[in-house]
């Protein structure tokens, strides 16, 4: 197994990546020179604030995942509000795909390792001899 696809594994990698994409999203219809976004105030602020965390949730759902369960919920409650701060949360594309992502991120578990289990030697094909149990009592040497 390659070195990235192992590290891929071993995390919640497609969630914490829709988690980035759709805080990227976000971010970008903020920054748009559209007529249609509006910067008031707090909401101006939040309207920052929201996808800055959405893609710092993202990462550390990435970078570390044992606080996965945290950082998913973190995003998806961030991304329901980033639809009143943020023009409808990305026009509803960026919401989505945190929402999405950070589902998948929650409903992630980490593969065990399966532990190879060392197995009983094969019999002799030329070894003819059948075992039979001893009696109660009896051990080889009465044989």
């Amino acid at each position: 197994m390659t070195g990235f696809k192992h590290w891929r594994r071993a995390r919640p990698f497609w969630g914490g990546l829709l988690v980035l994409l759709g805080g990227a999203e976000i971010i970008l219809t903020v920054w748009a020179p559209l007529p249609v976004v509006m910067h008031v105030g707090m909401q101006n602020f939040l309207g920052y604030l929201m996808p800055i965390l959405i893609l710092l949730s993202g990462l550390l759902l990435m970078f570390h995942p044992v606080q996965r369960v945290f950082y998913s919920l973190l995003a998806i409650i961030l991304a329901f509000s980033s639809w009143i701060t943020s023009n409808m949360g990305g026009f509803f594309i960026g919401m989505i795909l945190v929402l999405v992502g950070g589902s998948l991120a929650f409903a992630w578990a980490p593969v065990e390792e399966e532990v190879a289990v060392p197995s009983a030697p094969s019999p002799d094909p030329d070894d003819h001899h059948e075992e039979k149990p001893f009696p109660m009592g009896f051990t080889e040497e009465a044989r």
